[in-house]
């Protein structure tokens, strides 16, 4: 009797994801932590950050709790509205809500506010540098997007076009944020400016199996937005 033998590629896929496992864990906590002290560095730089953290900043500021737990909370709450979307989240979703915020708060105790102006800047595009490398660790570690990528593409899935989805969101949250004391400045245009690129570089390099668009459960990667969670 012949027995049909299964193309090598098939026969070893499951041993080739095996082996990546550590590897994609490892680079999604990292890329998680990277980013949390990359928002960080740039609240520390006090010359303006990115939108969502804009309104992080302000939430924060009008109910008197940390930075960190805010980025928490604002990112559970995203999460629920996952549900009406019929979003399903990955490893990487649940661990993005938990790990960026306590990163946050972690650098923020260990790294004081500088004085000279180009200390400030310094710590600005440091921070933003960062922020595009832990975009391209955490997304190209494929365990999911974080939520509000989810929120991004949920609604777009609804028939609307992705970029005047994030557009929309973006700006609302920037005002949103701006309204209840967040800080905008010259860091928010720089980081606006720069992460796109950023991303475009970083997160191809950085993607665990780049011959494959495969996401975590076997399905496409859906298209992140750059440097935000």
């Amino acid at each position: 009797m012949i027995v049909a033998m299964a193309p090598s590629s098939t026969l070893t896929r499951p041993a080739v994801t095996a082996r990546r496992l550590p590897r994609r864990l490892v680079q999604l906590y990292v890329g998680l932590v990277a980013y949390g002290a990359s928002s960080a560095l740039m609240v520390r730089a006090r010359l303006g950050l990115d939108p969502w953290d804009v309104f992080h900043q302000g939430v924060a500021n009008r109910l008197g709790i940390s930075l960190g737990w805010t980025v928490i909370g604002v990112g559970a709450a995203v999460l629920l509205i996952w549900i009406p979307l019929r979003q399903r989240p990955g490893l990487g979703t649940v661990s993005n809500v938990i790990v960026i915020g306590l990163a946050v708060d972690a650098t923020l105790e260990l790294v004081p506010a500088p004085d000279p102006l180009w200390l400030r800047w310094a710590l600005l595009i440091a921070g933003i540098l960062l922020n595009g490398v832990a975009t391209g660790l955490y997304i190209g570690a494929r365990f999911g997007p974080g939520p509000r990528d989810g929120l991004m593409t949920g609604l777009a899935a609804r028939g609307h076009s992705i970029r005047l989805v994030r557009t929309g969101i973006e700006l609302s949250v920037l005002a949103a944020g701006a309204l209840l004391g967040g800080q905008v400045g010259l860091g928010t245009l720089l980081y606006a400016v720069a992460i796109g690129p950023l991303a475009h570089v970083l997160i191809p390099a950085l993607t665990v199996g780049r011959g494959s668009a495969a996401g975590p459960t076997g399905g496409p990667v859906p298209p992140p937005t750059p440097g935000r969670p």
